[in-house]
């Protein structure tokens, strides 16, 4: 059986899985070694995970986290195998995950929009190319976080309707100062402007909140998927605003010649796919 974890910051997935048959499910917190020490990160593998699975015989783990980057590996690595006994265990950034969910063993560019968003070009085994996401401030186009950043710019501004303004603050209770505060004082700001999606998507038969969230489509695919070689490979998209969005984001898609292929919610139904299936080449015989 093998052990499979999808993770964010937020929230960690696992699944045991033996052949393609899914045999427990855990959710945990999530776990960033970018911001986590290897201590806190042990206590909730055996205080929420270890009861769940430890008489299980796990013989292999593929761990997908966001904060996995090459320099972190190891930490993770570590963590997981003080814990678990067992002979393999792969770690892998959430980048990887939606390459291998998405596209499986075909090369194609792989995108995450969620609360946050990236991109990558993927040859079927390995990502070989990246376009820097550049976080909440500088990039992420498209993401939960840049799409309700720029809602709340247009409202604050005046630039969306009076009436839809008044139902915004009245829907989340918030002021001007509260807003401030919660975005240039309190942690965690991009977590705050990506919960305003869903009232994107509530108003979406508006015109100008239809603009906007195409616009930063556009801006997503011009600035990250248009760098890859968008004219001969398929874009694959994962992550809730892209799933929630589909239709706007084909609409973008069309109006800047990129080419979509999958978009699905989250990636562990496609990593189940990927790591019970036999990558090994076949033979080829020739007639002589």
């Amino acid at each position: 059986m093998i052990l499979i974890a999808d993770s964010g910051s937020t929230k960690a997935d696992w699944r045991v899985v033996d052949e393609e048959k899914i045999v427990r499910s855990v959710q945990t917190r999530g776990f960033n070694p970018f911001f986590q020490s290897e201590e806190e990160m042990g206590r909730e593998i055996s205080t929420h995970l270890l009861d769940s699975i430890d008489l299980m015989k796990i013989d292999s783990i593929y761990f997908y986290g966001a904060g996995c980057v090459f320099e972190k590996v190891e930490i993770m690595r570590r963590v997981i195998m003080r814990h678990f006994h067992v002979e393999h265990v792969e770690v892998n950034t959430d980048l990887l995950a939606a390459a291998r969910s998405s596209c499986g063993t075909e090369a194609g560019i792989a995108c995450i929009m969620g609360t946050g968003s990236n991109s990558c070009f993927y040859d079927g085994e390995q990502i070989v190319q990246t376009v820097s996401p550049l976080g909440y401030i500088l990039g992420d186009e498209g993401s939960g976080a840049d799409l309700g950043k720029q809602l709340v710019k247009d409202l604050l501004k005046d630039m969306i309707t009076p009436e839809l303004k008044e139902t915004f603050l009245k829907q989340f209770g918030l002021t001007l100062s509260e807003i401030m505060e919660r975005v240039y004082r309190r942690p965690l700001p991009n977590r705050f402007l990506a919960s305003f999606a869903p009232f994107l998507s509530e108003h979406i038969e508006d015109v100008r909140i239809h603009s906007l969230v195409l616009n930063r489509f556009k801006s997503f695919l011009r600035r990250n998927v248009m760098k890859y070689d968008y004219l001969n490979f398929r874009a694959h998209f994962v992550g809730s605003v892209a799933y929630h969005f589909r239709s706007i984001l084909e609409e973008a898609a069309a109006d800047t010649g990129v080419k979509i292929g999958s978009i699905i919610l989250a990636p562990m139904e496609g990593l189940i796919t990927y790591h019970t299936t036999d990558h090994t080449p076949q033979p080829i015989f020739f007639d002589i």
